[in-house]
């Protein structure tokens, strides 16, 4: 069976007039739609599924859980033709899948950048997670400042008529990666692209705080790890994350525990 979406041309939707397709026409169009978008929902729901099992594994076995959130979505319609547009795609399914790679997307966020590579070497060294690409932009962040690791990989999904590999985007940060890229984004979306450059002179300064916090929370981390003298309750703060920012009264507890 060839596992290649059919050669469906999508132009009818989009140059032809509403009043120019026949009711037979719509509902092969929409159905054609649906399935080749359900094997995208399936093959994300494949590796939310994945990185669930791990979450609840680490949550209920062991001291520390790399996974703080998964989410996923799937791109809308709008979407997929607006991109359609800028990367001149074909009006096919074909064209769409070959071009598109982001249609399926899963976000990862962890507490510390060690996790991150933790998370991405246990997803991906499962033998039906295939690495098709990937983008470290946490070792080398993009100029504006953005930090995550990108990883596209191939999922198998089995259908009535058969198995069907699909492609689906990784993205893994840390929370404070994660909290920059939400107001950079909305920043962006209420400037409509035309960001004043004192906005974006202070979203490169947040990217550097946040590459400083994470350096610092990684540091107390493994600090914490191999130091077994920490009480419990200030390990367990530490250990799991959740102090986000250590106050005065924490680093000098810190220093009477070091003299």
């Amino acid at each position: 069976m060839d596992p290649k979406p059919a050669r469906i041309d999508l132009g009818r939707l989009i140059d032809r007039p509403d009043d120019d397709f026949s009711h037979d026409e719509v509902q092969h169009l929409r159905q054609d739609f649906t399935r080749f978008m359900m094997r995208y929902k399936f093959g994300m729901e494949e590796i939310v599924t994945k990185l669930s099992i791990l979450r609840d594994e680490f949550e209920h076995l062991h001291e520390t859980n790399p996974i703080e959130n998964v989410s996923s979505r799937l791109k809308n319609p709008d979407s997929i033709l607006e991109k359609m547009g800028r990367k001149e795609c074909e009006s096919t399914f074909e064209s769409i899948a070959d071009k598109i790679t982001d249609i399926a997307g899963v976000r990862v966020t962890c507490s510390f950048v060690s996790d991150v590579y933790h998370v991405f070497d246990m997803l991906t060294s499962q033998s039906d997670v295939v690495i098709v690409e990937v983008r470290d932009y946490i070792t080398t962040p993009k100029p504006n400042g953005y930090r995550s690791l990108h990883a596209l990989v191939e999922v198998p999904v089995y259908l009535s008529d058969g198995e069907v590999p699909v492609l689906v985007e990784v993205q893994l940060r840390t929370i404070a990666m994660d909290f920059w890229a939400s107001l950079e984004h909305k920043i962006h979306y209420k400037y409509r692209e035309d960001v004043p450059q004192a906005l974006l002179d202070g979203l490169k300064d947040a990217a550097d705080t946040a590459t400083e916090l994470d350096a610092t929370m990684e540091r107390l981390h493994t600090e914490v790890k191999s130091a077994g003298a920490l009480s419990s309750g200030l390990k367990d703060e530490l250990v799991r994350g959740t102090v986000a920012l250590p106050d005065d009264a924490f680093v000098e507890r810190l220093k009477r525990m070091g003299t």
